[in-house]
């Protein structure tokens, strides 16, 4: 099967592109474990907290689109867990929670979905 230049440019896009992604959800990962070990209120868990919510907000964006080119039920699914990731940032962050954990295992299930 012949594959153009342009079909190859676009493949390789959408890898840089899903790498991008993985390596910003990596990151949230250990900034919200440094920021778990540190404490709730500390300066590191502030970092990490605003750091994740900046990325959900912008996941939850783009997968609104309605150019994405994700599956309809992917995109909403994606959406929905980006939701309760933003809520359970918000609980920590109104001293409700201390949980970082289920951040951090979403965060961990999301990037491996991403290889």
């Amino acid at each position: 099967m012949y594959h153009s230049p342009y079909q190859e440019a676009l493949a390789t896009d959408v890898r840089t592109a899903r790498g991008t992604e993985r390596a910003s959800i990596l990151r949230s990962v250990n900034l919200l474990q440094r920021g778990a070990e540190a404490g709730p209120r500390s300066a590191e868990a502030l970092e990490a907290l605003l750091y994740t919510k900046r990325l959900w907000v912008f996941f939850i964006e783009q997968l609104g689109l309605p150019d994405n080119r994700l599956p309809h039920k992917l995109r909403a699914d994606l959406i929905s867990i980006g939701i309760a990731v933003l809520r359970r940032i918000e609980a920590i962050r109104r001293g409700e929670s201390k949980d970082f954990g289920f951040i951090i295992d979403v965060s961990r299930s999301v990037a491996e979905g991403l290889k």
